[in-house]
């Protein structure tokens, strides 16, 4: 953090390769989370780029009481849901790494993970833009309730309730459909 801080400092005083370190820092997890919402990776990598130059043109703003991490979060997501409202996505896509999620001993089991993995992403892609969002940011990036809410600028409250609303549609559709998935059943 302190480290953070002084590089921001570095930045603001015209030490522009200063930003290089704050790039370094954030530009793998950013690239993750902005690849997951458009399932595309030249988009992905140019959405990141162009976040980065936002954050860098803005970094003037930021409040140096909060979180550096959720603030260029917060500023890299917008631009992402402005460049979608522009280009009219319709729906933000989930990419969930096979290779981490199967078992390679078991034919039977890396196909059910398979399937589940592919169901997964099919049952959040159902989700409303804000609640595949929450979802991404806290089980995939592992982002806390409280930095969720400021990435998105909405009270911790409203992040419990989009969560567990987004959680609930999510069991009901799979209740619906037949299919199960032990972690939603199970407050996962």
């Amino acid at each position: 953090m302190e480290q953070e801080q002084l590089w921001i400092q570095q930045v603001l005083a015209g030490d522009k390769q200063a930003y290089a370190h704050i790039i370094n820092k954030y530009k793998n997890q950013l690239y993750a989370t902005i690849l997951r919402m458009t399932n595309n990776p030249q988009d992905a990598q140019d959405l990141v780029q162009d976040a980065f130059i936002k954050v860098y043109r803005n970094l003037d703003k930021y409040d140096a009481s909060g979180s550096f991490s959720s603030w260029l979060y917060r500023v890299a997501i917008n631009h992402c849901m402005d460049e979608f409202r522009k280009k009219r996505y319709s729906t933000i896509q989930v990419e969930i790494d096979e290779e981490r999620v199967v078992n390679p001993e078991h034919p039977e089991v890396v196909f059910l993970k398979k399937e589940k993995s592919r169901q997964l992403e099919r049952l959040i892609a159902t989700l409303p833009e804000d609640e595949r969002l929450i979802i991404l940011l806290r089980y995939v990036n592992e982002i806390s309730y409280v930095e969720i809410g400021e990435v998105m600028d909405v009270p911790l409250s409203t992040v419990r309730n989009k969560l567990h609303r987004a959680k609930k549609k999510m069991r009901e559709t799979v209740k619906r459909e037949g299919g199960y998935f032990h972690e939603l059943s199970h407050g996962g």
